[in-house]
């Protein structure tokens, strides 16, 4: 391989090893191979598809967690120009969201589609220097205690194996990484056709997302803000299997019906049947290799969680096998991406569930569930910030230990820091951020720098705040202290680097 070239395919032998090899170039492995070259590990990142920027891709909203986790990678601010944004989640018909309230630098939901976040995110990885292998294709893969071999293919249909240290399938729910690790996809299909379509309309609509239904049919539209609109809908009376042709007569009857106007769609460059399953793999980690994105998880579209769920995965996971292959942390650390990772998203498969299931109520106690909730969210404030924090990402926790102190594992929010710089600019590179009092004063040689980027950045809190707060690299609390001396804070940085996460 060459680099950051584009290869058609990669002819290396067994005896080459390959720190970590990711599989699947969709948004979660490029967030993850980018991390990974940044920390200074080698990365190689084999796609089965030829190189190109497709706009077949479903998702189109990025949520405020995810836009911090961009916003940590210097990304944010390139992907806001590329779309529009929305400070109301509308999810029934009487019920919607107020993201305006969110406590983020993101009180909004972006509505950009998924090619833009995956081209920003190629960029950053070539960038930074991984080795991409496109037309190469997994046929399987055996591990032992030392590593991993990849059997592959490229296009040509010329095959070499690869030697890893650690693998990651990002390789979407058909994940042939998942399959050759022998993990089971338990779960439901939930509707069984949706479509998609990509057109142009003669009629613009008011909001950069409009969505409703009647009856027994459902529409959203969402504008990408060059001209195209995404369009889905679902029709009860019309469960197809996914290859049933579909045409665009049949996308305008639908959207009639649920909103009222097709909007003079026409020039649709893009038809697509699907069916929405909640599935996920058992375990997230099976040796030496892991699974992220949609190869771990998949849910229905309802709030939009898929691929901010799937960036998030990369986010917890990528520092981790950083440092474990720098040989900075023990092997154990990884341990802990199962059990960070496995709940969450086991909770955004309840979740989007739980709306999809709603928003098509058919039956009476259904419907009057519905209105109940509805009415719940409507009237209870802590019931409405605790939707907004689930699905916007925000208000998830990871375990801490026993006797931890309250911020341990929660996300520490984009606050101002001494001088006026922003705690998601010193997270940039990959570091730990070590906040604290400005009356607390390290000594030179209280944070150790055994290596090139162990050493957290120092920074201080802008107002009077007595708290010390150790920040990892994906934004959450590793440790803090209220008043916490310089021998107290000299203990936690020293020992966070080998027990973080472990709970």
């Amino acid at each position: 391989m060459n680099g950051t070239g584009t290869n058609k395919g990669t002819h290396s032998s067994a005896g080459t090893t390959h720190p970590v090899v990711v599989v699947g170039a969709g948004p979660t492995g490029l967030l993850l191979a980018g991390d990974l070259a940044e920390a200074g590990v080698p990365v190689t990142l084999l796609e089965k598809r030829p190189h190109q920027v497709s706009n077949l891709s479903r998702a189109f909203g990025v949520h405020a967690r995810t836009l911090e986790q961009l916003d940590a990678r210097g990304l944010a601010d390139d992907l806001l120009a590329t779309g529009s944004t929305i400070t109301r989640l509308r999810l029934f018909r009487r019920l919607s969201l107020d993201l305006s309230t969110l406590p983020s630098r993101f009180p909004f939901l972006l509505i950009t589609p998924q090619y833009e976040v995956e081209r920003l995110l190629e960029q950053r990885a070539r960038r930074l220097g991984v080795r991409f292998a496109y037309e190469t294709e997994l046929l399987s893969l055996r591990q032992d205690a030392d590593g991993v071999d990849l059997d592959v293919r490229d296009g040509d249909g010329a095959a070499a194996t690869l030697r890893a240290g650690y693998v990651v399938g990002t390789d979407g729910h058909r994940s042939a990484v998942r399959r050759a690790v022998g993990q089971p996809f338990p779960g439901v299909s939930v509707i069984a056709s949706l479509f998609l379509a990509d057109v142009r309309l003669a009629e613009k609509p008011d909001s950069v997302l409009t969505v409703d239904g009647a009856g027994d049919v459902f529409a959203m539209i969402a504008s990408f803000g060059d001209g195209w609109y995404r369009v889905m809908g679902w029709n009860r009376r019309n469960e197809v299997p996914d290859d049933h042709p579909l045409d665009l007569d049949e996308v305008k009857d639908v959207t009639r019906r649920a909103l009222g106007t097709d909007y003079g769609m026409h020039d649709a460059r893009w038809l697509s049947r699907f069916h929405s399953d909640e599935r996920q793999a058992p375990r997230y980690r099976v040796g030496r290799v892991f699974l992220a994105g949609d190869a771990a998880h998949i849910h229905s579209p309802a709030g939009g969680q898929g691929m901010n769920t799937g960036l998030q995965d990369a986010a917890n996971l990528s520092w981790k096998l950083a440092a474990v292959v720098k040989g900075q942390v023990p092997d154990s650390l990884l341990d802990t991406y199962q059990s960070e990772r496995h709940p969450v998203g086991k909770a955004v498969l309840r979740s989007s569930g739980g709306l999809v299931r709603l928003a098509r109520a058919h039956h009476p106690a259904v419907r009057a569930l519905r209105a109940a909730v509805t009415a719940l969210v409507n009237a209870a404030a802590p019931a409405r910030a605790k939707a907004l924090a689930q699905i916007t990402g925000i208000g998830y926790r990871y375990p801490a230990p026993r006797g931890a102190h309250r911020l341990a594992g929660t996300r520490i929010p984009d606050v101002t820091l001494a001088g006026g710089r922003r705690l998601y600019e010193a997270l940039r590179g990959g570091r730990f951020v070590l906040i604290t009092p400005a009356t607390v004063q390290l000594p030179r040689n209280a944070v150790p720098d055994d290596e090139p980027g162990t050493r957290p950045a120092v920074e201080h809190w802008a107002g009077d705040r007595r708290t010390t707060v150790l920040v990892r690299p994906d934004g959450y609390a590793a440790w803090a202290q209220d008043d916490a001396d310089t021998a107290a804070v000299e203990a936690a940085v020293a020992t966070r680097f080998t027990s973080i996460g472990r709970h």
